[in-house]
């Protein structure tokens, strides 16, 4: 098969591959998109935790990104790891010369592991200038009670974070439930007009390192293929519960999803 369209990954590197870039590609990869990536930091880390990371200078970030774009232009942009203001800066300046509408926010704050990615300044920014770039924000429910200082417990908590987010500056937010605890998951779309609630029953296990990663990369994968946004949502929703479902046992923490659950190779290779 040929790729069905183009994502350029904005990210941090996970050495153990179930998160950030590596699991964005992998992602996007196995809906059938060709990735790209602009790397913003370097961490050393496994199932059990982060041991240290190292930033990429904005500098260079910037200059990922536009040469990239100069080149081979996205359909569709996902936003992940963005640890220093200066860094989120540097990104909205990049954005703004590459002019791409399709933008995907996944406010990355904390590792599963429990190691913090991103600093209060950073927020800050994220918050003021970062979110009204963006088509979509997918934060989890510890991220958006960062975003909005409020307590999230049911469901419509989430849907009132939403719309603070929403006052912030973003078009649409999906928040993501898999922390309430409840047999049942609970996503929430909202945006000014519409507000859709994706039930799906939780699938319990502790492998499930990469989730927000995969979301948001295979979101803006079917954005980017054209499919509007409830429907990206559903499937993308859809293609994270099979890939958790699948139940890989590797490493001795949280272990990552199954990526490749969608892929069937049927070429004999000789």
């Amino acid at each position: 098969m040929k790729p069905k369209s183009k994502v350029l990954i904005i990210a941090g590197s996970d050495s153990s591959g179930g998160a950030g870039i590596q699991a964005d590609i992998k992602t996007v990869t196995a809906l059938g998109s060709y990735a790209m990536t602009a790397i913003t930091a370097v961490t050393s880390q496994n199932t059990t935790g982060v041991n240290s990371i190292v930033s990429i200078p904005p500098k260079e970030i910037f200059k990922q990104i536009t040469f990239t774009c100069k080149d081979i232009r996205p359909s569709a942009i996902k936003i992940g790891m963005l640890h220093s203001s200066s860094v989120i800066k540097s990104v909205i300046k990049a954005l703004n010369v590459v002019n791409v509408k399709k933008i995907i926010l996944d406010p990355v704050m904390v590792a599963k592991g429990g190691a913090k990615l991103i600093n209060a300044q950073a927020i800050k920014t994220l918050k003021s200038k970062l979110i009204k770039k963006t088509f979509l924000i997918t934060p989890n429910i510890p991220e958006a009670e960062v975003l909005t200082n409020m307590k999230i417990k049911n469901a419509d908590d989430m849907i009132s974070a939403a719309h603070i987010l929403i006052k912030l500056g973003a078009k649409n937010v999906l928040i993501k439930g898999g922390h309430l605890k409840s047999n049942t998951m609970q996503d929430v779309l909202v945006n000014k007009k519409n507000i859709k609630i994706f039930k799906n029953k939780k699938i319990k296990t502790k492998n499930t390192h990469g989730t927000g990663c995969t979301l948001s990369s295979a979101i803006a994968t079917f954005l980017s293929c054209g499919k509007l946004l409830n429907k990206s949502c559903e499937l993308g929703i859809k293609y994270v519960n099979e890939a958790i479902g699948s139940n890989l046992k590797i490493g001795k923490g949280h272990g990552p999803i199954n990526h490749l659950n969608t892929v069937s190779i049927k070429k004999n290779f000789r």
